[in-house]
């Protein structure tokens, strides 16, 4: 026999305080049905595949020496946070829920719970649904693990890797999951209360924006001994992944709005068509304003102006009109352009503008679907007594999100062996290395290794095999025997020529070859050897 809450046997608890309120699902395999199923599958790919959308447009935006590490902090939020999620984070967001606060971490423990025939309902939603409960919680699964890895391109190029996995894993408890439960799940106190957000404006871009906020503050700025390196860390270092994760983005957020709708219905396709007409005006308003304001339109701009659209649109895309989202998209282009140039006068070091983009798109997003909203769209009538829930619930997320942010940052910090930041020294040597042990290009480690050998690498040159000893780890090619000289051709001239003297070896000519490897040594991509780089042996060698 199965408890009075209908819940199975094994996961009754006599707890008062989880009282339910509606009788749970039970599987019915007639209930399902399978376009809705279908399009709900779908979307859960499209919204995963926005994560390593997103590594490579912010992995495009740092200096070569940190992108894997950045790209690392993605990656590694596909399964951390999917693991925390199966164990404990689905609950707490859609189990039942305490007081309106936080689910209850026994509702879906594994999701044992849940199977195929088993329609989404009670406490996931109120209302039987059409397609399966485990589906809607691998759906909400992507959502939870994009969230936490906007956070990174704030603090790019100067946090311990362990660090970040510790903070990453308490937040998600501790702000992500009652996010949800409070906006999304059916007895949580912001959706009771009438509030709305349909694909994560406050959930995700307002939790992720400003916790990314709080660890500029704790974290601190970027340091530089020259203008040379604090130019080179500024500047984007592949352009062309920042334009391949934007179209990775804009293709994904298909998914995280449409789907959304949790049907393959008429909302869907509101939320579809509005996602693309506010990124795309977004996208052209930015490159106007950039080009009026520093003279040229960029690639980069016009990206970045691309994600302020779409992160705006997100609370609104299935409650209004595709004419709402034009004018989201051109409100989106201007506030958040605004608030990067605030981060910079305020000195702020929001590497990658995670808070001028995502939580302050998100903010006003949430905001400005209290005014346009259409009734005959997804259900909401606008007017000032739904502007002002959508105010004060956008206020108290952004409040709380930053606070309890910032005393977990200084928490990690605290507990963390040597503090939650890299040494100058590691930071100067770049993340990829000092943390990961591995660069992103083959030619930054031989370039690194010859420039380390070239003044000295005569005093290590074996006489017998002509090779040269490699005291750490290198690509192989670095010890392959050095390449014969051919024999210069005889050329007659009619005057003599004045001999150059040809440099010893070991040594080579810095401003006319400042990136040269070491004479006689071959690399990969090198035709033949030129003649300064041929080995000027001596003595009996």
């Amino acid at each position: 026999a199965e408890p009075a809450d209908n819940r199975p046997c094994h996961s009754a608890t006599n707890m008062p305080k989880w009282t339910p309120t509606e009788p749970w699902p039970v599987a019915d395999c007639a209930a399902i049905d399978a376009g809705t199923t279908a399009w709900m599958m779908t979307s859960m790919a499209f919204v995963l595949f926005m994560t390593p959308g997103l590594a490579f447009f912010y992995g495009g935006l740092v200096s070569r020496k940190s992108v894997l590490t950045i790209i690392m902090q993605c990656v590694i939020s596909m399964g951390l946070v999917a693991v925390l999620w199966l164990i404990i984070g689905f609950s707490l967001a859609f189990g039942q829920s305490g007081g309106g606060f936080i689910g209850n971490p026994d509702s879906y423990f594994m999701l044992w719970n849940l199977d195929p025939c088993t329609p989404v309902g009670f406490p996931m939603q109120s209302g039987p649904g059409n397609y399966p409960g485990l589906l809607f919680a691998g759906y909400q699964m992507m959502f939870a693990i994009i969230c936490p890895a906007l956070i990174t391109g704030a603090f790019a190029d100067r946090v311990k890797f362990t660090s970040y996995l510790m903070f990453i894993s308490i937040w998600l408890l501790l702000v992500y999951c009652p996010f949800a439960h409070w906006v999304w799940n059916p007895e949580g106190y912001l959706g009771k209360w009438g509030v709305k957000d349909f694909a994560g404006g406050i959930v995700v871009h307002v939790s992720a924006g400003f916790a990314a906020l709080a660890s500029v503050f704790v974290v601190g700025s970027r340091t530089y001994e020259t203008p040379e390196e604090r130019e080179a860390a500024h500047t984007p270092h592949n352009r062309t992944f920042v334009a391949l994760g934007t179209g990775m983005l804009w293709f994904g957020w298909f998914g995280f709005n449409g789907g959304s709708a949790l049907a393959a219905d008429g909302v869907a396709v509101f939320a579809i068509v509005n996602t693309s007409v506010a990124c795309a005006m977004a996208m052209c308003c930015w490159v106007v304003i950039e080009w009026l304001h520093v003279g040229k339109p960029t690639i980069v701009g016009a990206c970045v102006g691309a994600i302020a659209g779409l992160a705006t649109i997100t609370p609104c895309a299935g409650f209004i009109r595709p004419w709402a989202a034009f004018l989201i998209g051109w409100i989106a282009s201007w506030f958040c352009y605004s608030c990067i140039l605030l981060c910079k006068r305020m000195g702020w070091d929001d590497a990658l503008d995670v808070w001028a983009v995502h939580g302050m798109g998100g903010f006003i997003g949430s905001m400005l679907l209290g005014a346009l909203a259409d009734e005959g769209v997804g259900g909401q009538e606008r007017g000032w007594k739904f502007f002002g829930k959508q105010v004060a619930a956008t206020l108290l997320c952004t409040a709380y999100s930053f606070i309890v942010s910032f005393v977990l940052l200084k928490l990690v910090d605290v507990i963390t062996p040597g503090g939650i930041r890299p040494s100058d020294e590691d930071i100067r040597m770049g993340l990829d290395v000092s943390m990961h042990g591995e660069n992103a290009y083959d030619e930054d480690a031989v370039k690194a290794h010859l420039r380390v050998k070239a003044d000295d690498a005569h005093e290590h040159l074996h006489p017998h095999n002509n090779t040269v000893p490699v005291a750490v780890t290198q690509p192989e090619v670095l010890q392959q025997p050095f390449a014969q000289p051919a024999a210069a051709p005889q050329q007659r001239s009619a005057a003599p020529v004045q001999q150059q003297q040809q440099p010893q070896y070991g040594q080579y000519p810095q401003q006319s070859f400042p990136n040269a490897p070491v004479p006689g040594m071959y690399y990969p991509g090198m035709a033949s050897q030129p003649q300064y780089m041929q080995p000027q042996f001596h003595g009996s060698a």
